[in-house]
């Protein structure tokens, strides 16, 4: 711990210019900030001044209860020095300086502002080395420290975060040393980026390190093991057998081709489901051409088709079925394969209870234009899922079709393999946008102009899902993380139809009679996933209803707003969340600067559209599942709120 002797002296030097100052001790801590910056070029500061009594009002700053609880100058121009008074701020939450000048260390007292769940210092000049005492900020969420000039090891306490979510990002810098093992404990859904560093030795085969993929440890010249196609040392020795499993013959040493002269007919499905599992869970992330072909019988089939010798049936259907898999592409004109998939290169884009996400860039022949799909494997959360329920859920899905809908282009199925087949969308996920972890969090803040489009996107988009026909579909699983976005940043609903497949239930996603019925119940109820959840399914485990859906729109919308997490309520709504926290502000009438996005306090003009879609958010918000309005009138509500 920080020494208590420095931190009393902070705090006795701040009660002394409090004696001669109106401005709180939160105020003070910032206005020492002020001090440190050498160049502001947009006179963003100007307005910081000891002669007010809050700095609640001040550019860059949002309170809770007159305490500073979001810090945010992303990409101001400033020059200058991060001072240990931060640490003082007791109630921030969200601290956000990058994509400035920033230099000199990372003050080690930053680290006693243990409330912090964001925290992105990246594309900076901040130097020396990261200290353990970072493992203290035991709330964290988002931690990105990438493109800077950190040196020193990597600390070992990050694995102490055991809140992060998202990409924990240490990228371009110039950390030296070993990964420590214990990395291999970070959360499975945690991306590591280590790349372009100074990192030597073997990459520990350990745990959630298995999972990651050669980008989350290239430009370390001096690194070596798998992931990467660097071998280390030992494994070159021709006299010791590797245990690389990158090497083709250690993936077919029992398997049985699909042609040549060396296959056996009625094997290759099973060969095919090793394959898939081999490059999709072992090595996650992997460039490799899988020495097999088809079966002599399915491509005479195929040839026999082309010919016009074939039944119909045979040409239409476009999938591969052997002993135990059947690949089946939905739309014909993408040109893709099995084969295709497995030669392809592989990275990892996302990982979620419900399977890991990979981006591949597949291509027919070295002369045809690369294919880029997302491809989800999903985890085995029922057993005894038949191909029948599962071909069912693929063919539901297939069928709904929409501008603001991920497009599903194929599947595989088999006894062990689950793999989903999609347009891959490049620009990450609304909640990137929103809190940082991905493609989009490189981006400026998202102006109100950009919100107000993902909200009518995304709105229509669910609309349709449930009114498809004259079945209820549901969604089942609407949050920031499933509302993707393109360079124009039009949204697309992913996600449709994949929740009840990783649940373990056998009901279908909709019914004529009933509606979706199931108990998504997770381990800890605040999480921020969990707080999607309406509370008819969070707290009791009632139906799952399309006004289930409307009620995580609401939720979606209220995080759009305001930035904030769905578990981010103020101090004294402890878990209640965002939701509560922002009616609550609505009837006790606080200015809308205590609830919004600060990036959108400058968009003055914008009020009463901000207004009116937050009514539309608590209405759909209601806890009387009755009192929430249908899909369709949230849709066309929020159309009627016109970018002026």
């Amino acid at each position: 711990m920080p020494s208590s002797s420095f931190l009393s002296f902070l705090t006795f030097f701040s009660f002394l210019i409090s004696l001669s100052s109106s401005l709180n001790s939160d105020g003070l801590s910032l206005l020492a900030l002020k001090a440190a910056i050498e160049t502001d070029p947009s006179h963003l500061l100007a307005s910081w001044s000891d002669s007010d009594s809050t700095p609640c009002h001040w550019p860059g700053i949002l309170c809770t209860r007159d305490r500073v609880t979001h810090l945010s100058l992303t990409n101001k121009g400033l020059t200058g020095y991060i001072p240990s008074e931060l640490g003082l701020l007791d109630s921030l939450q969200r601290l956000s300086l990058a994509f400035n000048n920033f230099s000199k260390p990372i003050p080690v007292h930053l680290y006693n502002a243990t409330n912090l769940i964001f925290l992105d210092l990246s594309h900076n000049s901040l130097s020396g080395p990261v200290s353990d005492q970072i493992g203290e900020l035991r709330n964290l969420r988002h931690l990105d420290l990438s493109s800077n000039s950190l040196n020193g090891s990597l600390p070992k306490r990050l694995t102490e975060l055991t809140e992060l979510v998202g990409t924990l990002n240490l990228s371009f810098n110039q950390f030296s040393g070993e990964v420590p093992p214990s990395f291999g404990n970070l959360p499975l859904i945690v991306n590591l980026d280590v790349r372009h560093n100074n990192l030597t030795g073997k990459i520990p085969q350990v745990g959630s390190l298995l999972n990651q993929g050669p980008t989350a440890f290239s430009g370390n010249p001096s690194l070596c093991g798998f992931p990467l196609q660097t071998l280390c040392p030992e494994a070159q020795n021709p006299n010791v057998i590797p245990e690389n499993p990158q090497n083709p013959k250690s993936l077919n040493g029992n398997f049985q081709g699909y042609g040549g002269g060396r296959a056996t007919r009625g094997s290759g499905a099973a060969a095919t489901v090793a394959v898939v599992s081999s490059i999709f869970a072992v090595m996650g992330v992997v460039s490799l051409t899988v020495w097999w072909f088809r079966r002599k019988a399915e491509v005479g089939k195929r040839d026999e088709g082309k010919s016009g010798k074939g039944s119909p049936e045979d040409n239409s259907e476009g999938y591969l079925e052997g002993q135990d898999g059947k690949f089946v592409v939905i739309d014909e004109g993408m040109n893709l394969e099995l084969e295709d998939l497995l030669r392809a290169s592989a990275y990892v884009v996302g990982k979620s209870r419900s399977g890991i996400v990979y981006k591949v860039v597949a291509g027919r022949g070295s002369g045809a234009a690369a294919s880029i799909v997302a491809v989800r494997r999903l985890n085995d959360g029922d057993a005894t899922l038949t191909f029948k329920d599962f071909e069912y859920e693929m063919e539901s899905i297939s069928r709904v079709h929409h501008p603001n809908i991920l497009r599903l282009r194929a599947h595989y199925y088999a006894s062990d393999e689950k793999l989903v087949v999609t347009d891959f969308i490049n620009n990450g996920s609304l909640h990137s946008a929103l809190h940082g972890g991905g493609p989009s969090s490189s981006l400026s803040p998202l102006p109100w102009s950009a919100r107000l489009k993902i909200a009518q996107g995304a709105a229509r988009g669910l609309a349709y899902i449930h009114e498809f026909g004259a079945r209820k579909y549901v969604h089942g699983n609407v949050k920031s993380t499933k509302i993707l976005l393109d360079d124009d940043l039009e949204p697309y609903v992913s996600g449709f139809g994949l929740a009840r497949l990783s649940q373990g239930t056998s009901k279908k996603l909709s019914s004529s009679q009933n509606m979706i019925t199931t108990s998504i119940m997770g381990p800890s109820m605040t999480t921020p996933s969990a707080m999607y959840l309406a509370p008819e399914v969070r707290e009791f485990g009632g139906k799952y209803t399309q006004k289930c859906d409307v009620y995580s729109f609401g939720i979606v919308l209220l995080e759009l707003l305001s930035g904030r997490l769905p578990n981010a309520g103020s101090e004294t709504d402890g878990e209640k969340g965002l939701e509560c926290f922002v009616r609550k502000a609505f009837q006790e009438e606080r200015p809308l600067t205590e609830i919004i996005d600060p990036a959108l306090v400058p968009e003055i003009y914008a009020k009463k559209q901000v207004v009116s879609t937050f009514h539309i958010a608590l209405n759909c918000t209601e806890l009387d599942p009755e009192l929430r309005p249908r899909m369709r009138s949230v849709s066309e509500n929020l159309d009627r709120i016109k970018f002026q």
